[in-house]
C-alpha cells in the first residue's frame, strides 16, 4: 500500500508519547517539529492512529506548501492545488486558519482567501459552487502558516480527538479526554494496569480520568464512540480499510474488558455523579467502573481499608487549583486533608496531582518524586507524583536525626488530634445545653500551632495566626499543613467546609475588608434568632462569637426600649434587642456591605422595617448631628479607624472618652449604655467613672468557649448618674 506524508499534533509536552503512538500505528520516518510529528505512513496506518491516540489533537494530510506573504499569494497557491480531487461534487467544506509569526495577521481573512480559492476552482471544475459548511462538513481544510511558511492540508480528524464521542454532560471544568490519557500515561497506568494494580480516581468529577484509565486498561480505542472523522466524506477515504480498523478494535475492547483492575473514584455531587455514569454507560463501563456519591476525604481510607490485600495502586486525581473553580485559601484545606490521607490509606501506593499551583501542591505534605509539565488549555500546568511509602512498621533501633525530627513533628501533629478531640467533646456537650450551634473549639491551645478554630453549624473557621519571621518557613507550612488535615478529620468536617483565613493586626477598613467573591453564605440560629454567616469572602464571619453573651444581655433588657446599634457590623445586636421586644430601633453603621447584610438578617427574623431603621454614615458625624435619645445604646466601635471624610483617623483607645460623651448625650437619664471594645491592651479613661456611673461586666460576657481569652473583649455597662 502506498504511504503519504501526514502531520500529527498534540497537547504541549506530550510529543514523545505521540510519536510513540505513531509508531505503534505503523509510521515511519518521524520528524518533530515545533508544531507537531511528520511522519511516513499508509491510510491505514493513519486511520489507526485517529481511531487509537490516545494524546492526539488532530492528524493532517498536507496537501501543499509554500510561502505565503499575502493575502494575493496565499490565494494563488491554494487555486493551484486539486480540489476536486479530494472533494467530491455537490460536497460539502470548511477552512480553519492558524497562524504563526506571519505576514497575514487576521486568521479569519487567511481562512476566506483559502475559501475563496476553492470555491474558484471548483466552480471552474463543476459549473457549480461548492457549498460551505462550517459544521461537521465533507471535507475539513487546515492552513497552517508559521513564518509565513504555508501548509495546506485536509484534516482526517474534522475536529479535536479529544471528542471521544462517549462524554454526553460534563461536570465543572472537564479535563479534557486527551490530556486526561496524557495524565495516566505519564503517571505509569500503562504498565501498573497490566499487573492489574487498581485505579482510584477520590476527586473524580465528570469521571474522565476514570473513563480513559479503563480503556488502557481494556485496550478500547478511545475514537471507538466518534460519530464524525473528516475522512468520511473525503474523495480519498477508503471505507472498506476504515471499517476493517474499527472491527479489529471492537474486538479487542469486548476481549480487554474481561480482566479489568479495580477503577473506582468518588464525587460529592449526586448531578454530576449522574453524568459521570452516562459517560459511563455510553462506552459500555458502566458494570467495570465505580463511582460513588460522598466526599473524599472519608471515601480514601473506606477504599484503603477495603484494599488491604490489592497490589499497590495508582491514586491519579485533578483537584481544583484557584483557577477557576474554589478559593484558594480553602483549598489549601483540601490539599492538605488529600495528601494526609492518601499517605495513611495507601502505603506502597503511587499518588499522582495534576494541578497548577505549585503552592496548593506543597500543602500536599509530600515530596514528589518526579514532575511533568503539561498544559490545560491556557494553563501551565504540572503534574506531580509521589511513592506514598511502605507501611509504618514497629523499629525498636534509635532514630537518625532526619527520623526524630520527623518523629518529634508526629508527636506534635498527634497531640493537637488529641487536643481537638477533647475540645470538641466537651464543647458539644455545652453548646447543646446553651442552644448554640456556632462555637470556639480550639484557641492557640498549643503553641506550636496557632490558630483559632470556631465551628459554624458543620464548617470550620480557622483563622492562624501569622508566624514571626523567627520560625522556618517550611515548619510553619507543615504545621498548617498538620492543622488543617487534623481538625477536619478530627472533628468530622468535609474539606470544601473548612475556611482558612490569616490574622495579623488589621488596621481601618481592613479590619472588616472583603477577601472574595465566592458568595459563601449560609445561615445559622443563636438563640431564638438567626443569622447570615460568611466564612469565605470576610476576614470575620458576620456573627462575632465572643459577643454571644452581650446580645443575650441585650435582649432581656431591651424589653419597651428604643435602641440604638452604632458601629454596627451585621446588626445582630439589633435582632437580639427586637427578639427582646424592643419597641424600635435605628442601626448605623459607614458600610453599605455591612448595611444590605443587616437587611438580609432583620429580614430573617422578620423585623418590621417601619420600626428598626437602617442609617448608613460615619458613627461620630451622626452622633453629634442628632438629637433623639434611646433608651438602650451599643457602641461597638473598630479598634482603629480610617476615616476620609472627618479627616483624622480613630483610635479606641486615644478617642473612646470623647466617643463615649457624645453617646451620652444621646442617652435617656435613665438608659443604659453597652461599652465594648476587642482591644486587648485596652485601659478605661478614668474620668468617665467621675461622669457617670461605669460597670465593668467583662468577666460576665466573655463566654465559656472563649474562657482561655479572658482579654477576647472588655465590655462595660455606663448610666447617667442617679439623682439625689
Amino acid at each position: 500500500m502506498n504511504q503519504s506524508r501526514f502531520f500529527a499534533v498534540s497537547p504541549l509536552g506530550t510529543e514523545d508519547l505521540l510519536g510513540a503512538e505513531i509508531e505503534e500505528a505503523g509510521g515511519v520516518e518521524l520528524q518533530a517539529t515545533p508544531n507537531g510529528i511528520l511522519f511516513d505512513a499508509t491510510l491505514e496506518s493513519a486511520y489507526r492512529l485517529c481511531l487509537w491516540s490516545r494524546v492526539a489533537t488532530r492528524v493532517y494530510l498536507p496537501v501543499a506548501r509554500f510561502e505565503a506573504l499575502d493575502g494575493d499569494q496565499l490565494y494563488a497557491q491554494a487555486l493551484e492545488v486539486e480540489w476536486e480531487d479530494h472533494l467530491p461534487a455537490g460536497g460539502t467544506f470548511a477552512v480553519n486558519a492558524h497562524l504563526r509569526r506571519s505576514a497575514l495577521n487576521h486568521s479569519r481573512f487567511a481562512a476566506l482567501r483559502v475559501k475563496d480559492a476553492i470555491v474558484d476552482r471548483l466552480c471552474e471544475r463543476w459549473g457549480q459552487r461548492p457549498d460551505v459548511q462550517p459544521q461537521r462538513p465533507d471535507l475539513q481544510v487546515s492552513l497552517d502558516v508559521d513564518k509565513d511558511q504555508a501548509m495546506l492540508s485536509i484534516d482526517l480528524a474534522g475536529e479535536s480527538l479529544h471528542r471521544r464521542g462517549y462524554r454526553r454532560v460534563g461536570g465543572a471544568a472537564p479535563l479534557k479526554e486527551n490530556l486526561a490519557a496524557a495524565v495516566l500515561l505519564r503517571a505509569g497506568w500503562a504498565d501498573a494496569a497490566r499487573r492489574s494494580a487498581p485505579l482510584l480516581d477520590p476527586l473524580c468529577g465528570a469521571g474522565t480520568l476514570l473513563i480513559e484509565g479503563a480503556l488502557i486498561a481494556a485496550d478500547g480505542a478511545p475514537g471507538l464512540w466518534r460519530d464524525y472523522y473528516g475522512f468520511c466524506g473525503w474523495r480519498g477515504h477508503r471505507e472498506d480499510l476504515w471499517r476493517a480498523v474499527q472491527e479489529d478494535a471492537r474486538e479487542r475492547f469486548a476481549q480487554g474488558l474481561g480482566g479489568l483492575p479495580v477503577i473506582a473514584g468518588c464525587e460529592r455531587d449526586p448531578h454530576v455523579v449522574e453524568s459521570a455514569r452516562e459517560n459511563l454507560r455510553a462506552c459500555g463501563l458502566e458494570n467495570h467502573v465505580r463511582i460513588d456519591i460522598g466526599d473524599f476525604s472519608t471515601w480514601l481510607p473506606e477504599m484503603g481499608r477495603s484494599m488491604n490485600e490489592s497490589a499497590a495502586g495508582l491514586v491519579v486525581t485533578n483537584p481544583p487549583y484557584g483557577e477557576r473553580l474554589g478559593d484558594k485559601a480553602q483549598l489549601q484545606v483540601l490539599y492538605s486533608v488529600l495528601g494526609g490521607q492518601c499517605r495513611q490509606s495507601f502505603p506502597g501506593w503511587q499518588l499522582s496531582v495534576f494541578t497548577s499551583n505549585p503552592e496548593l501542591a506543597s500543602f500536599l505534605g509530600l515530596r514528589a518524586s518526579r514532575t511533568h509539565s503539561l498544559r490545560n488549555g491556557p494553563i501551565q500546568a504540572r503534574l506531580y507524583h509521589y511513592h506514598l511509602g511502605p507501611a509504618p512498621a514497629a523499629d525498636t533501633t534509635p532514630p537518625a536525626s532526619g527520623a526524630e525530627a520527623k518523629s518529634d513533628h508526629d508527636d506534635t501533629a498527634l497531640m493537637l488530634a488529641n487536643r481537638l478531640r477533647k475540645n470538641f467533646k466537651a464543647a458539644q456537650r455545652w453548646a447543646k445545653r446553651e442552644g448554640v450551634c456556632c462555637y470556639r473549639v480550639y484557641d492557640a491551645d498549643l503553641p506550636e500551632y496557632a490558630a483559632a478554630i470556631d465551628y459554624y453549624d458543620g464548617r470550620l473557621h480557622i483563622q492562624e495566626y501569622k508566624a514571626p519571621s523567627s520560625i522556618d518557613p517550611g515548619k510553619a507550612r507543615r504545621r498548617l499543613q498538620d492543622l488543617l488535615r487534623i481538625s477536619s478529620e478530627v472533628i468530622e468536617v468535609p474539606p470544601d467546609r473548612v475556611f482558612l483565613k490569616q490574622r495579623k493586626q488589621q488596621k481601618g477598613e481592613a479590619q472588616y475588608g472583603r477577601m472574595g467573591e465566592g458568595g459563601h453564605f449560609f445561615e445559622v440560629s443563636e438563640g431564638p434568632c438567626r443569622f447570615l454567616v460568611n466564612l469565605g469572602d470576610y476576614l470575620d464571619s458576620g456573627l462575632f462569637l465572643d459577643h454571644r453573651p452581650i446580645r443575650q444581655r441585650i435582649m432581656e433588657m431591651a424589653a419597651g426600649k428604643r435602641f440604638l446599634n452604632l458601629f454596627a457590623y451585621t446588626g445582630s445586636a439589633t435582632v437580639f434587642a427586637a427578639r427582646g421586644g424592643a419597641q424600635s430601633s435605628t442601626t448605623v453603621d459607614a458600610s453599605r456591605t455591612y448595611l444590605d447584610w443587616a437587611k438580609e438578617n432583620f429580614r430573617l427574623n422578620g423585623l418590621d422595617p417601619r420600626r428598626h431603621k437602617l442609617e448608613r454614615a460615619d458613627v461620630m458625624r451622626w452622633i453629634d448631628a442628632g438629637r433623639e435619645k434611646y433608651d438602650l445604646i451599643f457602641l461597638d466601635p473598630p479598634t482603629f479607624s480610617n476615616s476620609k471624610t472627618r479627616g483624622r483617623d480613630f483610635d479606641v483607645q486615644r478617642d473612646h472618652a470623647a466617643l463615649i460623651e457624645w453617646t451620652m448625650r444621646r442617652l435617656e437619664a435613665d438608659g443604659t449604655l453597652v461599652f465594648s471594645t476587642n482591644f486587648r491592651k485596652f485601659r478605661l479613661d478614668a474620668t468617665l467613672s467621675e461622669r457617670w456611673e461605669v460597670q465593668d461586666v467583662s468577666a460576665q460576657t466573655v463566654p465559656w468557649d472563649f474562657r482561655r481569652s479572658p482579654k477576647i473583649h472588655q465590655c462595660f455597662l455606663l448610666r447617667h448618674p442617679r439623682g439625689d
